[in-house]
């Protein structure tokens, strides 16, 4: 096997024409190679936990364990890989849970390959592959599942500034850094070294997950993001 030092991913869906098709683009890339396959949850998880992968690509109705389960468990792990869902129909129940399993976006399965390849790539880099707009309005969609405001302990929050806070609630409303610079009159390396250290005092892996944390603590209310 020819030897590569890039993005190494693991390719999940109980459908392997499907499996084939991913791997055949992905492998066309030089930067990434597919070093695992698993048709059900449970190979999923074992697979990510063997080591050694950075992105998991994963499908969410499948037998044995559906992958909103596997990406629970896959994300529990400090350095673990990120996950990618694949769905079939965009905003779709499947995908909100999944987000808040952990999962670092979303892709439908149709994905034409230049977004799929861009994808794993950013979501290798640390940032997450849907718009915060998107989030956004997948959590407005299912906001019937989230908790009443203040759910979430005043501890988590109060160790953040007002600043942190301010970037928090813009990054969560759907702002990219470029226009919560604008909004607050930063520079935009100022803008993301706020958002830095939100992620770190918040234990949050990506701006995906900022949203659904805003969300579930009442900070952002349904229908007010404007």
């Amino acid at each position: 096997m020819t030897e590569r030092s890039g993005i190494r991913v693991v390719l999940v869906d109980d459908q392997e024409l499907l499996r084939t098709g991913f791997r055949m683009v992905l492998q066309a890339q030089p930067d990434i190679e597919v070093v695992g396959e698993a048709a059900d949850g449970r190979a999923a998880v074992e697979v990510a936990r063997s080591g050694g992968v950075d992105v998991v690509l994963m499908d969410v109705r499948m037998p044995v364990m559906d992958g909103v389960e596997a990406t629970r468990l896959i994300c529990a792990g400090v350095e673990g890989p990120r996950v990618l869902i694949l769905t079939t129909f965009d905003l779709d129940d499947y995908a909100f849970a999944a987000l808040k399993a952990g999962a670092s976006g979303f892709l439908l399965k149709d994905v034409p390959p230049a977004d799929l390849v861009s994808a794993i790539r950013s979501v290798h880099s640390g940032d997450a592959v849907v718009a915060p707009s998107t989030t956004r309005r997948l959590l407005e969609r299912f906001a019937v599942h989230l908790p009443s405001p203040g759910g979430v302990e005043p501890s988590a929050l109060s160790g953040l500034t007002a600043r942190e806070r301010e970037v928090l609630v813009l990054v969560a409303r759907g702002l990219s850094n470029v226009e919560v610079a604008a909004r607050l009159d930063l520079a935009e390396a100022t803008v993301k070294t706020h958002l830095g250290r939100v992620l770190a005092k918040l234990g949050l892996r990506d701006r995906a997950q900022v949203v659904v944390y805003a969300y579930e603590s009442g900070l952002v209310v349904p229908h007010s993001a404007g």
